[in-house]
């Protein structure tokens, strides 16, 4: 079968049984192999076979259903903002026709008498009318399409709570006898309800405006990223430049790039050199020296400098286009702990309804008999509306959709509400050595000299005399000279013995380079230089002895370096009270000195790939919750294994792939950052489930008025749906705290 997965908007939502209502159509259509919706992003994701079923098709059903269903328009980009922009747009109108009309009769019903207005009752019901056909249709609408399908959401029990409000004051208007209480005389006038029915929806529209602006915030991110591509470049032809909207620009195109411009697209340097600032992408807020054949990313500040460029990705391939697209992933799945949530709410409406019929027949039963009629209809309408359950369904997924943004200004892709869940658990953390830990390079660290040398005289000559060896400890200090601007010469009978070093001539000079005792067979006292060279053996790093015409001249050290950070990661780690593994397959020797640089005790070494992911296994068997941070192929089963699994951004593919979290770039401090924000935003989602909780469980039994008998407090309907929206903003609102996360190191 055919399978095709479509990230589609829906309209129309507002609570989580809204969400129950249109996963539930989604996937009762046959062809649709599963379906997934989000309250806080308002999309749907659709699994289909698209050989039984089309969009169109699925947009139909949930039109019938009382939704809407956003189809992408050949030719249109902002189709969906168009669509939300009409959605919002028509809310406020219904808000402001609900305000005009229905502050009248908020003003005549609360006054009790003190407005003395002929006809008063009969302008309450012409007005109230007015709002209840126009503001409150579409939540009459779908409560309709809701009792078609069986099931019962946010929509039915507003419809419920207003229409009784008004029904029961329509008929006390018209025919007062028939509401009337028995012991009243006949000249006595029940009491209306019309102010609660306008007043519910108002409020209700108030705080779905309200909601609605607070959870376009919470996407924010996502539109950051989206704005930072620009719209077209200069495209070298011929050796002359034209501009060219990026659309058509292809892969292999050569692009100008001026001082101070946005990189368009990711390439390589062709030539020209300059800095570049990529904290957009990965966090790290130095700018990064670019030369020829560097590689660039799209959407980056260019510095100073100018350069060519020819490009290697475009369109959806482009490394900010992947990170808006994982982000958007993320933020459309659902923790494990929404599950809870999911549950409760597929019951909760159903049980409130329960509840509501109670609260009337105890009210009918128990109540004041000249007033239980009026006391029962108040407090079941209390009840309808003080438990729409909108604060429960967007507890966790608004907490999930700010934090992944977040993660992804800072350089850390979480992979969706899961991962994030399963980051806030770690308690333990392991690093890969090589590539992680480390920046995965040979580089010099140490140079010491002889008596007569300097340091640029050893280096330049070892450089000449390794520049024809393709050794990493070779390339690394050929690399070191280069980037001191030394005048390296050209060696000549170069000759290189496996396992031992490299001689030449350089300059008329016999230069040796290599082990120590290579160049004691060859005569060279080494003695001088011994204790130097013990020190940087011991350091975990290669110490490189240089020889020229017979004498020792110096020690060069060469290890792979520490990334920047790392030192900092493990103490941030420690501080948040993680265990520190050090896992590699590196030689002891050699992984114990990278430890203690770095400040990890605990040390794994020469383990091989396969017993990598046995190692975790191990760790998780003591009732540890691990994060698995690597960068190369050989760490991808530790990575799945895991139960997070971190992959640096500048490693392998299949890292990345086989990872919960990628870090965009290969800063470690970042691993801290993702998972103390994955902590904070766990804790959040605590506090919403929570507030959303203890909310419903002392609303629901206040507005059905149990207090009464002791206190004689009655909840008023508009006073249910003013908490009622106030929960569902606070929610939202505690989430957007996540927004300004940040960690110091």
């Amino acid at each position: 079968m055919t399978r095709e997965r479509h990230d589609l908007p829906v309209t129309g939502m507002t609570c989580a049984g809204c969400v129950a209502s249109v996963e539930r159509v989604l996937a009762a259509t046959p062809g649709v192999e599963r379906a997934l919706v989000n309250l806080a992003t308002e999309k749907a994701t659709i699994v289909l076979d698209p050989g039984v079923v089309s969009l169109a098709q699925l947009a139909e059903s949930l039109r019938h259903a009382g939704y809407g269903l956003i189809l992408p328009e050949p030719g249109v980009k902002d189709a969906e903002e168009r669509a939300r922009l009409a959605e919002r747009t028509a809310t406020r109108n219904r808000f402001v026709v609900a305000t005009i009309f229905g502050l009248p009769v908020l003003a005549l019903g609360m006054s009790h008498g003190a407005l003395a207005i002929p006809g008063e009752r009969w302008i309450q019901l012409a007005l109230t009318t007015v709002v209840m056909t126009y503001a409150g249709g579409g939540y009459f609408r779908r409560a309709v399409s809701a009792l078609r399908h069986g099931t019962a959401d946010m929509n039915s029990l507003v419809a419920l709570g207003t229409g009784a409000a008004y029904l029961y004051s329509l008929i006390a208007t018209i025919d007062p006898s028939l509401v009337a209480p028995r012991t009243a005389e006949h000249h006595a006038m029940p009491p209306v309800y019309f102010e609660a029915a306008a007043g519910i929806l108002i409020l209700v529209l108030l705080g779905k405006m309200l909601e609605t602006g607070a959870r376009a915030r919470t996407s924010a991110a996502i539109r950051k990223l989206a704005r930072l591509q620009v719209r077209s470049a200069r495209v070298v032809a011929e050796g002359v430049e034209h501009e060219r909207e990026l659309d058509a620009i292809h892969v292999g195109d050569v692009l100008a790039v001026r001082e101070g411009e946005t990189v368009p697209l990711d390439g390589v340097v062709l030539d020209g050199a300059s800095s570049v600032n990529e904290s957009m992408l990965t966090g790290e807020s130095r700018p990064v020296a670019k030369a020829q054949g560097a590689e660039l990313f799209g959407s980056t500040i260019n510095g100073s400098g100018a350069f060519r460029m020819r490009v290697t990705r475009i369109g959806a391939d482009t490394v900010l286009q992947q990170i808006v697209r994982m982000v958007e992933e993320a933020q459309g799945s659902k923790a494990p702990v929404q599950r809870l949530a999911d549950r409760v709410s597929a019951v909760f409406v159903p049980v409130v309804l329960v509840v509501a019929l109670g609260t009337f027949v105890a009210w009918m039963a128990f109540g004041p008999e000249d007033s239980r009629f009026t006391l029962a209809l108040v407090n079941a309408v209390a009840v309808l509306i003080i438990a729409c359950p909108c604060a429960m369904g967007l507890a966790t997924p608004t907490a999930v959709l700010v934090a992944t943004g977040r993660g992804a200004e800072l350089g850390a892709l979480v992979k969706g509400g899961a991962a994030l869940e399963a980051a806030g658990r770690i308690d333990t953390v392991v690093f890969d050595k090589t590539g992680t830990i480390t920046a995965g390079r040979m580089a010099v660290t140490d140079i010491v000299a002889a008596d007569g040398f300097d340091e640029n005289d050893i280096l330049r000559l070892a450089a000449a005399a390794e520049s024809g060896s393709r050794h990493p400890l070779a390339e690394a200090i050929v690399a070191e000279a280069r980037q001191r601007g030394l005048d390296v010469p050209t060696a000549s009978r170069f000759t290189a013995i496996a396992g031992s070093g490299i001689s030449a001539q350089v300059d008329g000079r016999a230069v040796l380079a290599g082990r120590a005792g290579w160049l004691e067979d060859a005569a060279v006292a080494t003695a001088p230089l011994a204790e130097h060279a013990r020190r940087i053996a011991g350091q975990g790093r290669t110490p490189v002895l240089v020889a020229v015409g017979g004498a020792l001249a110096g020690v060069v050290g060469v290890a792979d370096p520490l990334r920047d950070g790392a030192r900092e990661a493990v103490a941030m780690l420690r501080a948040m009270g993680c265990e520190i593994v050090l896992l590699t397959g590196d030689r002891r020797e050699t992984a114990e000195a990278v430890a203690r640089e770095v400040g990890i005790e605990k040390v794994l070494a020469e383990i091989l790939p396969g017993g990598k992911a046995e190692e975790i296994a191990r760790l998780r068997a003591t009732g540890r919750h691990v994060a698995m941070v690597g960068d190369g192929v050989n760490d991808a089963p530790a990575l799945a294994s895991a139960d997070l699994g971190v992959a640096v951004g500048t490693g392998s593919d299949v890292a990345i792939a086989a990872s919960d979290i990628t870090l965009v770039g290969s800063d470690p401090r970042t691993v801290a950052v993702a998972l103390e924000l994955s902590r904070r935003a766990l804790r959040t989602i605590r506090q919403n489930l929570g507030w959303a909780f203890v909310y419903n469980v002392l609303g629901i039994p206040l507005a059905a008025g149990v207090l009464y008998p002791w206190t004689g407090w009655m909840l008023s309907p508009v006073v249910a749906s003013a908490a009622m929206a106030l929960s569902s903003v606070s929610v939202v609102t505690n989430s957007l705290r996540l927004r300004k996360f940040s960690v110091k190191s």
